[in-house]
């Protein structure tokens, strides 16, 4: 409700309401939610999960936010604005990919889906291990939809990453049924 009031005319996906099974076919601009990512990591009480919030425009995020509760860590990016992290305190950080170091990529991976890895955490957050440059790649081959994803992507954009799928085109969001393909989230190709 807050988004609506704050932005009227621009519609709100949430999975809640997809759950429930009102899929709106949707404008050109409209913001994405997912109030509760990492459901196994909230049940499992690892502090992982998080509030994902993306304003898309044209198939693409261009705002994100991903608040960590659990953490007290707020993420966020915007296209043209460069991407931060705040803690607690209220301490902001400006944060972008790192270049491949030359001992190497480091990935990140899902403890719930059991993937081989070097460094894990929940859902949304990967996405801001790449942007922060902690990590290199996330590859993701299961399924995801777009409130999982969008968020994060745009904050992986605003630190200098890209999101494709797995031939090589930029992921793109407003699909009718709001499912991502498998997909690599990447940080500086230079």
């Amino acid at each position: 409700p807050a988004l609506a009031r704050i932005t009227p005319g621009l519609q709100v996906v949430s999975e809640e309401a997809a759950s429930a099974g009102r899929i709106p076919v949707v404008a050109e601009r409209f913001w994405l939610v997912d109030p509760l990512d990492g459901t196994r990591e909230f049940v499992n009480r690892n502090g992982e999960f998080t509030v994902n919030i993306a304003l898309v425009e044209r198939d693409t995020p261009v705002l994100g936010v991903v608040l960590a509760p659990a953490s007290g860590r707020l993420f966020a990016g915007a296209a043209g604005a460069g991407a931060f992290v705040e803690d607690e305190s209220g301490r902001r950080q400006a944060i972008t990919c790192r270049r491949i170091p030359a001992t190497g990529l480091t990935v990140v991976s899902s403890r719930s889906h059991g993937d081989l890895a070097h460094v894990t955490a929940g859902s949304s957050l990967k996405f801001c291990l790449v942007a922060g440059g902690q990590a290199d790649l996330y590859p993701r081959f299961g399924r995801t939809m777009e409130w999982d994803t969008a968020a994060g992507h745009a904050i992986l954009r605003a630190a200098g990453g890209c999101v494709t799928d797995l031939n090589g085109a930029e992921l793109r969001y407003g699909k009718p049924d709001f499912a991502n393909p498998h997909f690599v989230a990447m940080g500086r190709q230079e």
